[in-house]
């Protein structure tokens, strides 16, 4: 008779599979709550520590670390000097390992303290999953209860292959490596608390999704996640609708709620975002006018754009957004006669997403060849000005400080070098990407007037210094009345002299905004 040991933390579907062994006659090893499963199951299981003439532990931190156990698992049946080994000391063969871990990843997520997540680093499991892929070639091993139909499908048709195996002992091993980085990266965040960046960094991926294709069609794409994405990250997405999704659309979307996020916990807001970067922003009383102002800053780039609102889409929402040709539109929900609007558009994407500014700790990985670039993620709450300060003659008026808030937080979203001219809850015109400051001003007033927006009174955002004052004499010309920038050039004083010459306020944030 066969012999399978059950040890599982997900129970989810082990009884059905148990039932299944044992309807083909296989003998039923287990330990701890497994076992008391099976058994109130109406099962037939033998304890392990019957097995191993030795109770379990320390509240079952040992109980199958034993040469009972991993004899019985490493044993190679071709070999007669291992199988003499086993018979001389009263241990037979295991022929299938059933287990899964602790649920470390979960207890992270959680924000447990280090003593209560050590609980959930898992000894025993770990080493009878790797004692038994080791030697799948003699026994089988699974570790994901997907695999528990297949297996026994094989098991009743006869194709126990060395295929089957294969692949079983494949998923076993990368699923410790990916268990035994999580430890890593929870332990390596304790010298990173410290100041320090660790040692080592081991990302723990798992795919979502094959892409349509990548930056070009003939690249190939995926899309994979992080063990424990945090909140309003892509992986919790949900696509309602719509074609797949390409490399370029996941990137897309990420910057379009990057930068709704923003404005997460303020009025409805809607960013409209065409190559990363976005070709218009607005907040407003309700979603559907939001969209419009947003629309208006630059209707020609928004053309198969991507829209992300920071709200429920409704109906009336809807039938704007349909109006116009869209790649991808993005939102924490869609009521449902939004939907059955939106879903007429054959192609359009409808993605279900919270939006919500990344936490205090999050990570940015960008990839470079050969290696990573790693750093903490902007936060986009912008939650402090104490560090404004107003270095011109003129103090800003208090609705100038309002356009200028506005103007900042949308700079953050757009790729440097970055200029943005808003007024009254909406941008005027952006200039971004260019090579320097003051082609990006000259961009950001070609696109204002490009559909005829009075810049006069308007405030500018840059997300970086000005390195000269040749983009405040061009803000100046444009007729713009107040400018928020970080400060921090060597000619500062030259470019505050030079606002104080057209009259412009002018606000220092102290914090750069740049967005490579």
């Amino acid at each position: 008779m066969p012999r399978a040991l059950l040890s599982v933390s997900d129970k989810a579907g082990v009884v059905e599979f148990a039932r299944e062994l044992h309807d083909l006659k296989w003998e039923l090893l287990s330990t701890g709550g497994t076992a008391k499963l099976l058994r109130d199951a109406g099962l037939p299981v033998r304890d392990v520590s019957d097995v191993t003439s030795h109770p379990e532990m320390m509240d079952g931190r040992v109980k199958t670390l034993h040469p009972a156990v991993h004899a019985g698992i490493l044993a190679r049946r071709d070999r007669a000097d291992d199988m003499n080994a086993l018979e001389e000391h009263g241990y037979a063969p295991i022929d299938m390992v059933v287990v899964n871990l602790y649920p470390f990843h979960e207890a992270v997520a959680a924000g447990s303290e280090l003593s209560v997540a050590m609980e959930k680093v898992d000894i025993g499991g770990p080493t009878m999953l790797r004692a038994a892929a080791k030697n799948h070639a003699a026994l089988i091993v699974i570790v994901d209860p997907a695999d528990y139909a297949h297996v026994v499908a094989a098991l009743r048709d006869g194709r126990d292959t060395s295929e089957l195996r294969r692949e079983l002992a494949g998923k076993v091993f990368a699923h410790t490596g990916s268990y035994d980085a999580a430890i890593a990266e929870y332990f390596g965040r304790f010298s990173k608390a410290a100041g320090e960046w660790p040692a080592a960094m081991h990302l723990d991926l798992t795919r979502v999704q094959s892409l349509r294709y990548g930056e070009n069609p003939d690249q190939g794409a995926a899309f994979y996640a992080e063990a424990s994405p945090p909140a309003g990250s892509l992986p919790h997405m949900r696509q309602l609708h719509g074609k797949e999704l390409s490399f370029n659309n996941l990137l897309d979307v990420e910057a379009a709620v990057s930068a709704a996020s923003a404005f997460a916990s303020g009025q409805p807001a809607c960013v409209i975002i065409k190559h990363t970067t976005p070709c218009g922003v607005a907040v407003a009383d309700s979603a559907v006018d939001a969209y419009r102002r947003a629309l208006e800053c630059d209707p020609v780039s928004a053309f198969g754009g991507i829209v992300a609102v920071n709200g429920p889409v409704d109906a009336e929402c809807a039938a704007e957004l349909a109006a116009t040709f869209l790649e991808i539109v993005v939102a924490p929900s869609f009521d449902d006669d939004a939907r059955a609007l939106l879903m007429k558009k054959k192609n359009l994407r409808l993605i279900e997403l919270p939006v919500t500014p990344a936490a205090a700790g999050e990570l940015d990985v960008k990839r470079v060849r050969g290696g990573y670039l790693v750093q903490q993620r902007m936060s986009m709450s912008f939650p402090d000005e104490a560090a404004w300060r107003v270095v011109t003659k003129r103090e800003p008026t208090s609705g100038e400080m309002n356009d200028m808030r506005f103007a900042w937080r949308v700079s953050a979203s757009v790729k440097s070098n970055a200029i943005v001219i808003a007024a009254d809850g909406r941008t005027l015109g952006i200039g971004a990407g260019q090579m320097s400051r003051v082609d990006s001003s000259r961009l950001a007033v070609m696109k204002a007037r490009d559909q005829n927006a009075d810049t006069n009174g308007a405030a500018l955002a840059s997300d970086a210094f000005f390195p000269f004052r040749d983009g405040i004499d061009a803000a100046a010309q444009a007729g713009i009345a107040c400018i928020i920038q970080p400060g921090g050039s060597v000619r500062d004083d030259e470019v505050i002299a030079a606002a104080d010459e057209h009259g412009i306020a002018m606000v220092f944030t102290g914090r750069r905004v740049f967005r490579h």
